[in-house]
């Protein structure tokens, strides 16, 4: 069987289709670029490498040139740009940009320039094909019809609900309920219209993972990198938790977060910082914990982005310059069990919505590819949730809504605010004239109703109705900063009222979640050198001649700068680094900079502080080095998504190092300080792995802190690790190398593209991160999971006890126990989505009436190839919310006494990998299967005072112990031979081992 289906509609730079039947302006060959299947001979059992020699593409070696050249001078603009310093940026400019293509000028400006040129070198040369090309057709089979939700107990209730009000809606409510109401049109950076006649409100979507986007009085909290340092199950859900609080507060209905796409394939990747780290099982078990959180609080969760958008360079069509995006090949093994795996997580415990990605996935895009969301998402992990676009990530009409996309977002088509989308009254259209069956229609409709009542979002006094009828609703703005603004800010609109109401969600008090986000950051902070015990820090030390304390603080990062909120969306690198940029960012309330801390912390009876707050040490100040007895220096390292850009860097970054001479900074600081003789503590602020070499074996370099992004409290929470107030307890939830090859090809960003439709085929295939430098036998600086305690930790008593015996399958795929909604497959009479008699309607807005029965055309729809309304077969794998149940069957307990030897109270992460058999055949095919050394499979953060013992235990489940076989597209369980279980403090710390 292919690998994955990529049947979607593609368009190829050309202006959208009237969907439905409306293609009398078309021609039969663009027609098929829109609709058509797109496959190939690829079989899934073919290695992956093999994808080259399956697709014809323009000569690469000359496009390569090429581009190279026309993308160096769009960076080098770029720069250029950014050395003018330009300061007319500010916290109200920042609401006014989309989050696509043209959220700055000079990003559309570069953008025009660059699609010039391209139009007139490939004109020139007769090649003007470029602009006109759809992606090479795909690797994998179409999967229709598009699975029903409401077939699985914990959400009956909600759809019998949600059912009973879709039938009483008209079509053009349903058709609200669906797609959004257009960029700016409504206060949230994502709206749909309501459904009055049924009773169902507007929703308000607002990004993001990190805190509330566009927001007043909201919590900066860390990052998801940070989180996932914490190795904290209980840090990640009250996180979650309190994030979903917050989100209620202002009115929203639907978070945008958490995000576990991307993975972190790449160590550069621009929003790696968003996601836990590149282990599918720490990745699901935060992005798990969060969105158990989020949806407690009542707020519908999204499991991001779907699936494999793993850089930043050419995920959009036109935001790089090129008309389509680029195409992610990953073959069906490691999608399921390096990219999928947090996903189905995410989806066993009910996230209520899942948001597909921009690029293409084996060249078809995620938002519009039968295989990804309904085959995979939908069947085998049972979800009952809808699918969301991503902002314009939707490519197609007809063809999405029937490969199971139920919600388009923001509403926009192809380009940002023009008002034409690709649903709206196309949508409506489209039902009418029998384009989409309008039980595909139903179920769109029925799991966004689903979801609201699964969260128990009817309940009137939790969530009182959007003004006229109530006064719920957002009560912020996503445009203004101001507390009167625009209600329809992208239209013609002049109406205004209170559109921000600056309500405080922080919470007050004990309850504040100023200390859940000091917490989660110092946890998050992770000790990777201490030599000579050099921390924790006394606070009231003295020179032994009793003088003070001499401490120098060093870099630009340990100070405000211009403010946390100085540039839109967190897009520039300047003062201390709490947060990459882009969606994923947050505005910050306040933030505490290291050296404000500090000042606050040291005693000034005892200590002196001097600080510079530069990353250039002037000849004539380094003197006042010489007389440090300890020397403080703070480097950083930033990134973010690919509408913004800083300083020559695209969101992905250019490379591993420290940014701003943060390298020469600790250099010259370790040369410098008492002479080269006192001792020097690095803090390093970053959005994911930095290389140390140029400086970490410096004699006088005696302690380094990688202390990710902290958010809010980023100079208490280091101050509270610095000192010695809490444990150093932090993990690595990545491998830091010794330089971006250690992370071999497969760890690179694709910085040029390779043809008009850029290619990155997962070539290296389970072997990301740790994986890859196990298999290779590189040495790391600092492994996966490492981090230092400032106590020591024993593991003893290892024991497997066995719950149930091997067998290869899973059990048989149980029949569903609920049936899913019916409803009247009539089509309603189209008088009925015309406009209403003297409707005003506002300029760019999104509606889903009808000008005109004439635009109704009847005939035979170009359906995409293997496009079919009879039931499919369904995957063994599947079964309910995350597939089989016997999935999570658990076959193997694991248990470990953990002591603390040392002399303070400590916590230490409990970390359990497994290594499977050697010698096994796949049944199915006949191959070897080849695995990674040893997988991260559970862990468990305990704390425990000096001398306490304590047993930790860890249930290994079937899908623990089992691969994912493309030839039985099953999990298979390997019967011969032994599983090795390891435990210890680090993928390379296993002190213990046994077999089973």
């Amino acid at each position: 069987m292919p690998l994955l289906n990529t049947n979607m509609a593609r368009t190829s730079g050309l202006s959208p289709t009237r969907e439905g039947l409306l293609h009398d302006r078309w021609t039969s060959s663009q027609r098929q670029s829109q609709d058509e299947p797109h496959r190939s001979s690829i079989d899934s059992d073919k290695r992956v490498d093999e994808f080259e020699m399956h697709h014809t593409r323009p000569e690469q070696g000359v496009f390569e040139k090429w581009a190279q050249r026309w993308f160096g001078r769009y960076r080098a603009s770029e720069q250029a740009y950014d050395d003018r310093k330009d300061t007319g940026r500010g916290t109200l400019n920042r609401k006014k940009k989309p989050r696509g293509c043209c959220s700055r000028y000079r990003l559309c400006f570069i953008t025009f320039g660059v699609l010039l040129g391209l139009f007139l070198i490939l004109s020139g040369s007769g090649a003007l094909w470029v602009y006109k090309q759809a992606p090479t057709d795909g690797q994998s089979p179409p999967w229709y019809p598009s699975p029903q939700g409401g077939t699985v107990k914990p959400w009956e209730e909600s759809y019998k609900k949600a059912a009973a009000m879709v039938k009483k809606m008209t079509l053009v409510e349903k058709v609200n309920v669906t797609t959004g109401t257009g960029w700016s049109q409504d206060l949230c950076v994502g709206n749909t219209a309501p459904a009055n006649g049924a009773g169902f409100p507007a929703l308000c979507l607002q990004d993001g993972p990190l805190g509330l986007r566009f927001n007043d009085h909201a919590t900066a909290f860390p990052a998801g990198v940070t989180v996932g340092a914490t190795w904290s199950k209980d840090l990640m859900y009250r996180k979650g938790k309190a994030h979903g609080m917050e989100a209620k507060g202002k009115g929203v209905n639907i978070l945008l977060g958490p995000n576990m796409g991307p993975l972190g394939r790449m160590p550069a990747g621009g929003r790696n910082w968003e996601g836990f780290g590149p282990d599918p099982v720490l990745q699901g078990v935060a992005a798990s914990e969060e969105i158990k959180g989020i949806q407690d609080a009542g707020v519908i969760a999204t499991a991001k982005h779907y699936i494999a958008n793993e850089q930043e360079h050419f995920r959009q069509s036109f935001e790089w310059g090129l008309p389509n995006a680029m195409s992610s090949n990953v073959d069906d093994r490691s999608l399921h069990e390096l990219y999928l795996w947090p996903f189905a997580d995410s989806v066993r415990v009910g996230v209520a919505s899942v948001m597909c990605s921009y690029q293409l996935v084996n060249n078809s895009y995620a938002c519009g590819n039968s295989k990804l969301m309904n085959g995979i998402l939908k069947d085998e992990l049972g979800f009952q949730g809808f699918v969301q676009t991503d902002w314009l990530a939707q490519r197609s009409g007809v063809a999405s809504a029937l490969a199971g996309l139920d919600m388009s977002m923001p509403g926009d088509g192809l380009i940002w605010e023009n008002g034409n989308s690709l649903w709206g009254p196309r949508l409506t259209e489209a039902a009418l004239n029998g384009s989409i069956p309008m039980a595909r229609l139903d179920d769109m409709a029925t799991r966004v109703v689903a979801a609201w009542y699964q969260l128990k979002q009817d309940n009137v006094t939790q969530w009182p109705a959007p003004p006229p009828e109530g006064k719920g609703g957002p009560n912020f703005s996503s445009f203004t900063d101001d507390k009167l603004g625009l209600i329809h800010p992208g239209s013609d609109d002049k109406t205004k009222a209170e559109v921000n109401k600056f309500v405080d969600v922080q919470g007050k008090g004990k309850d504040g979640h100023w200390h859940l986000a000091r917490q989660i950051a110092a946890e998050g902070t992770v000790l990777v050198k201490n030599a000579d015990a050099t921390l924790p820090l006394s606070k009231d030390k003295k020179r032994d001649d009793g003088s003070k304390y001499r401490v120098g603080i060093f870099g630009e990062d340990a100070g405000p700068g211009d403010g946390p909120n100085a540039c839109p969306d967190r897009s520039c690198n300047q003062g201390t680094l709490g947060s990459g940029w882009g969606s994923g960012a947050a505005e910050f309330p306040y933030l505490i900079t290291p050296l404000k801390a500090l000042n606050e912390t040291f005693d000034p009876d005892s200590v002196e502080i001097t600080s510079l707050l530069s990353n250039d040490i002037p000849v004539k100040t380094s003197s006042l080095l010489h007389d440090q007895d300890l020397c403080i220096a703070f480097i950083n390292s930033d990134a973010g998504e690919g509408f913004e850009s800083w300083n020559g860097i695209r969101a992905d970054r250019n490379d591993l190092y420290a940014q701003k001479g943060g390298d020469n900074l600790v250099q010259d600081v370790a040369r410098e300080c008492g002479r080269g003789k006192s001792s020097v503590v690095v803090v390093v602020h970053a959005v994911g792995p930095v290389v140390l070499e140029r400086w970490i074996d410096l004699p006088n370099v005696k302690a380094v802190i990688l202390a990710n992004l902290p958010g809010e409290e980023s100079g208490n929470a280091l101050a509270d690790v610095l000192f010695g107030d809490v444990d150093a307890s932090g993990r690595l939830p990545y491998t830091v190398g010794k330089s971006l090859d250690d992370y071999g090809p497969g760890g690179q960003i694709m910085y040029y593209p390779n043809g008009v439709v850029p290619q990155q085929t997962f070539k290296e295939r389970l072997y990301i991160d740790y994986r890859h430098f196990d298999a290779r036998a590189i040495t790391p600086r600092y492994e996966f999971g490492f981090g230092l305690s400032y106590t020591t930790w024993e593991f003893s008593n290892l024991t497997l006890t066995e719950k149930k015996a091997r067998f290869p399958l899973p059990a048989p795929r149980p029949d569903a126990t609920v049936k899913a909604p019916e409803y009247p497959t009539v089509i309603p009479d189209p008088s009925t989505a015309l406009f209403p008699p003297g409707f005003r309607k506002l300029r760019k807005r999104i509606y889903p009436y009808i000008s005109s029965l004439a635009d109704i055309k009847h005939g035979k729809y170009p359906y995409p190839r293997g496009y079919s309304e009879e039931p499919h077969a369904l995957s063994p794998a599947g079964g309910a919310q995350g597939g089989n149940p016997d999935l999570y069957t658990v076959h193997l307990s694991v248990s470990v006494t953990l002591k603390n030897t040392g002399s303070r109270k400590g916590k230490q992460v409990v970390q359990f990998y497994v290594s499977f058999p050697e010698n096994v055949v796949d049944a199915s095919t006949g191959d070897h299967v080849d695995f990674p050394v040893r997988q991260l499979r559970g862990f468990e953060k305990i704390e425990l005072d000096a001398g306490e013992s304590r047993k930790v235990q860890v249930a290994l489940t079937r899908r623990d112990l089992s691969y994912w076989s493309v030839g039985m597209q099953n999990w298979v369980m390997p019967t011969e031979g032994k599983f090795a279980v390891s435990v210890g403090a680090s993928s390379r710390d296993l002190p213990l081992s046994a077999q089973w």
